[in-house]
């Protein structure tokens, strides 16, 4: 990562329509800075609040370290957020939890976050076709929210369409398992107050990336940046480590197409990505560090602490849970 980002400044230095972006960063006041580390902080946090409603049978300290890491790994991995979910999942099984029990929980808490993305979409959408200010026209108002619409509520009707066929492929069932658990996890009759975290995950990212344009010249309203910044994520399904390059060509691209010149939309994208990247990948270190030894004690070799964190588990699990848990245990117990 730190040889990308020396790349990443020849570039600046070298080309000469990309001068401009380096003498803009350089005259950035310090203080905007600040202000966008500690919302990307705010950001982080919620993840880790989130994070703490599909995983709450681990325990605190854990929990929390793994959330971290795992913001770390989509940060800096390739496959952005998917590629965070797959160590996650791999470390969360480390800790002792049965497979099918991450797969399920980590779906819910992806698909939970990738409706709050696709229901802003179609809220800024829908502002902007109502007035707000922005531009009007149907390709960047209304399709967008289209587009996004028709790709949520497939997803949100897929346990019902599953529950109807008797045949249905097991990648499906397993996505269909990860929607269930969102659904039944935000719509329960006592939702927990950490949900929140989704609206403060995203809300928070976004306010980083609109302290960076106003700290450089104007920001675009919140419906068009809010679109924006949607649409120039979608570049970050690329596997490229850290996203370097591609999101910022991504959300350079749409910021500029919402009306942002550029040159602005470029260094405001850069220092927005440099702060995506550090805060989220120092964090998920630092906690990894501080995990490790933990998840060490309960590898293969050493399983009997692994046992007693199942049989803890047992104790407090939930009913849709206990078969699985069971199944762990008489697999620990044969080993």
């Amino acid at each position: 990562m730190f040889l990308a980002v020396v790349l990443a400044v020849c570039l600046l230095v070298s080309v000469p329509g990309l001068r401009g972006v380096s003498d803009r960063i350089g005259h950035l006041n310090p203080a905007w800075i600040i202000v966008a580390v500690g919302l990307e902080l705010a950001s982080d946090i919620s993840f880790v609040v989130l994070f703490r409603v599909f995983f709450d049978r681990l325990p605190g300290r854990d929990a929390r370290a793994l959330a971290w890491t795992e913001q770390a790994s989509g940060a800096l991995l390739p496959g952005g957020g998917a590629g965070g979910l797959a160590i996650g999942g791999w470390l969360i099984h480390l800790a002792g939890a049965p497979s099918r029990w991450i797969i399920r929980r980590s779906g819910g808490i992806f698909f939970l976050t990738s409706a709050v993305n696709s229901a802003s979409m179609i809220g800024a959408g829908l502002a902007l076709m109502a007035g707000a200010p922005g531009p009007h026209g149907f390709a960047r108002s209304g399709l967008p929210a289209l587009l996004a619409a028709a790709a949520t509520l497939p997803v949100a009707a897929l346990p019902l369409l599953v529950q109807s066929r008797r045949h249905v492929p097991g990648w499906i069932r397993g996505i269909s398992a990860g929607v269930q658990d969102a659904e039944q996890t935000t719509f329960s009759k006592r939702p927990s107050w950490r949900l929140a975290g989704a609206l403060g995950y995203l809300g928070f990212d976004m306010a980083v990336l609109w302290v960076t344009l106003r700290a450089l010249g104007h920001a675009p309203d919140a419906p068009a940046l809010i679109l924006a910044y949607n649409i120039g994520y979608l570049a970050n399904a690329l596997p490229i480590p850290g996203g370097i390059g591609v999101l910022d060509a991504g959300l350079t691209g749409a910021l500029a197409l919402y009306g942002v010149s550029p040159l602005h939309a470029a260094a405001a994208v850069i220092v927005y990505h440099a702060i995506a990247l550090w805060v989220p990948g120092l964090g998920g270190f630092w906690a990894y560090i501080r995990l490790r030894k933990r998840l060490l004690q309960t590898a293969p070799a050493n399983p009997q602490p692994r046992r007693n964190r199942v049989r803890r588990a047992l104790q407090t699990r939930k009913p849709q849970d206990l078969g699985e848990l069971e199944s762990t245990k008489t697999r620990l117990s044969d080993g």
